[in-house]
């Protein structure tokens, strides 16, 4: 009853109107027309988005920002080992996304990649495949393969505590609670004696302090150069979808999720 709930109310969100437009740039345009491959992105409760986006803020000054802090004091191996082992676990998600979108060769790579950085990788934490020639590849999620199937973005909302996201994003994670996420299915629908639901939630929410700590820098330049953080952060992300959907291959800044490696060397 839950789940159905959930796609209702997403539904609900679609159905109303107050446009962006999110352009092939990257770039929002107010008001504008649908051309030039432009996909129109509703913010069909801002003033409720700003007033939850507010709450982030608090939120993330009072515990994440300190703990992506802490997380940083600890040594570069320990950091890029346990981004390692993540990024390994998150191909569960994107080896099927893999698939739906037609890219197979990248679907055998990913999972060549989960198998040996699995096995002779530690769960992950050493990238092995690299070594094999076996180059990590691109995320992928059921909202971007919505996407590459045609499915507008419909409205732009924010929730509590998880950020921006769309009506196609939140569809697209609806899909991983019935089924479409390995690691969800072994952790918190299965009651297996390897795992619990603490071990979802825990890399969950390792997941994103290690997001956050890869992105001081950035979070604090765009909070000290916006004039509006809140239409900033929801340019970026709608650039961000943008992209990854249409591949194009262009981090959008201050949502870079590069191996430590890179980043220490930078």
């Amino acid at each position: 009853m839950n789940k159905l709930l959930t796609i209702l109310i997403v539904i609900l969100f679609s159905s109303i109107s107050n446009v962006t437009i999110a352009g092939d740039d990257g770039k929002l345009k107010l008001n504008g027309n649908n051309n030039n491959g432009y996909k129109e992105v509703g913010d069909c409760f801002e003033k409720v988005n700003r007033g939850v986006f507010a709450f982030n803020q608090a939120l993330d000054k009072v515990v994440f920002k300190p703990l992506a802090k802490g997380y940083r004091m600890f040594p570069q191996p320990i950091r890029s080992g346990t981004s390692n082992a993540l990024s390994n676990l998150g191909n569960v998600v994107t080896i099927p996304n893999n698939v739906l979108q037609g890219q197979f060769k990248d679907a055998g790579v990913n999972s060549a990649r989960f198998v040996i950085n699995s096995t002779l990788g530690i769960a992950g934490i050493f990238d092995v495949a690299s070594y094999y020639g076996l180059k990590k590849r691109d995320k992928e999620d059921y909202g971007q393969t919505l996407g590459v199937w045609g499915a507008g973005p419909g409205c732009y909302f924010v929730l509590p505590v998880l950020g921006p996201t769309t009506v196609r994003d939140s569809l697209g994670s609806v899909v991983n609670l019935m089924g479409g996420d390995a690691w969800y299915n072994v952790t918190v629908v299965n009651d297996t004696q390897y795992f619990s639901e603490a071990d979802y939630y825990s890399s969950r929410l390792l997941s994103g302090v290690d997001f956050r700590a890869k992105n001081l820098e950035s979070f604090n330049s765009l909070e000290n150069n916006s004039v509006d953080l809140y239409a900033s952060v929801r340019s970026l992300y709608l650039q961000d979808r943008y992209r990854k959907i249409r591949n194009i291959d262009k981090t959008t800044e201050t949502l870079s999720d590069d191996d430590w490696e890179e980043l220490d060397s930078q």
